[in-house]
């Protein structure tokens, strides 16, 4: 008798792909059949949201729901101060999440949602405006709605027409595009995306200013133009940082002194004994504002490949930052 798991993966492999590629297949029709879809409704819909003065409420129940959740989140993070109520729960109590400040987008592909629909007279006397998502546009939600976004599908993915799979996709992509041409009308920039996700790595990447990180006051190496070199290195040594300032009286940079220009000092033979840091310096130096961003300096750094920079303002030495130091802070 032959060992059942001993069978054809072939076989089995190819088992497995098809179904999977026709329902990729059947997404991507689903998704294009919205773009002839991007008209007046549309427009109209991104128009109550920008003129909403409160709230976007995004609402949907069973698998409808965990896309709206997902649509209120994009929104919150890209412009638009939108959360997601249950419709069952707001039947008990959560309706007062809701005020006449707010618009409301509902999303069912039937468009007949037993929650959904019992929430409609009670947005009606609110006078809130209502978004429909529908994949019905006869449906009593769609006829409800102040606008109507159609989100029909030809077809479920599923082979039985039962799980909601092409018209979930379909609705998340509205809900995407709704975001975005929000995002751009608002003028909505990186720094504000950051804003709203200030502990990840891009909020860092976009908040965190060379200022913030940089070797300041007794930190910064800092030498006159006449310290002999090897008192020049003796600060080097002390502040860790492979390099110098080296500044007037008032504090003006007249330049820097680097293990590089070490090396070289050594390779000319140069007495560090009687030589003077301001002979060997590099005048000219290159050099960024504190209010730089810190992603901008580590870029610099790669460019043109140094460890560290002088932090100027106003012609006067203002610190340093170190390659370290930015990684560290977790902008790389």
């Amino acid at each position: 008798m032959t060992d059942p798991t001993l069978i054809n993966r072939d076989s089995a492999g190819s088992d497995l792909i098809t179904p999977a590629v026709r329902t990729i297949e059947m997404e991507i029709a689903a998704v294009q059949a919205l773009l002839p879809r991007i008209g007046a409704d549309f427009v109209r819909a991104c128009e109550l949201i920008l003129a909403c003065t409160g709230r976007t409420i995004v609402i949907g129940m069973g698998k409808s729901g965990h896309i709206a959740n997902k649509i209120a989140a994009t929104l919150a993070s890209t412009g638009t101060p939108a959360f997601f109520v249950h419709p069952g729960e707001a039947s008990h109590g959560d309706m007062g999440m809701i005020t006449r400040a707010d618009v409301v987008v509902a999303i069912s592909n039937s468009g007949e949602t037993a929650e959904i629909i019992t929430l409609i007279p009670l947005l009606k006397r609110l006078d809130v405006p209502l978004i429909g998502m529908t994949g019905a546009v006869e449906s009593a939600l769609a006829r409800a709605s102040d606008t109507h976004l159609d989100i029909s599908v030809a077809s479920e993915a599923c082979p039985l027409g039962l799980a909601p799979t092409s018209s979930t996709t379909a609705a998340l992509v509205m809900g995407d595009a709704l975001a975005v041409a929000l995002l751009e009308t608002r003028g909505f920039s990186a720094e504000d995306f950051a804003f709203s996700h200030p502990g990840g790595k891009l909020g860092r990447k976009l908040l965190l200013k060379v200022g913030d990180v940089m070797h300041a006051g007794k930190e910064t190496p800092q030498v006159a133009p006449d310290t002999l070199l090897r008192n020049a290195l003796l600060e080097m040594t002390a502040k860790g940082l492979g390099m110098t300032t080296v500044v007037d009286a008032g504090g003006q940079l007249l330049g820097v002194f680097t293990d590089g220009d070490l090396r070289r000092a050594i390779d000319q033979q140069i007495d560090i004994n009687t030589a003077t840091v301001g002979e060997v310096m590099t005048p000219n130096c290159l050099t960024i504002h504190p209010n730089m961003l810190a992603a901008e300096a580590l870029g610099i750094m790669e460019t043109k490949t140094v460890t560290a920079l002088v932090v100027e303002d106003d012609q006067q030495a203002r610190g340093v930052i170190h390659m370290h130091d930015l990684l560290k802070a977790g902008v790389a």
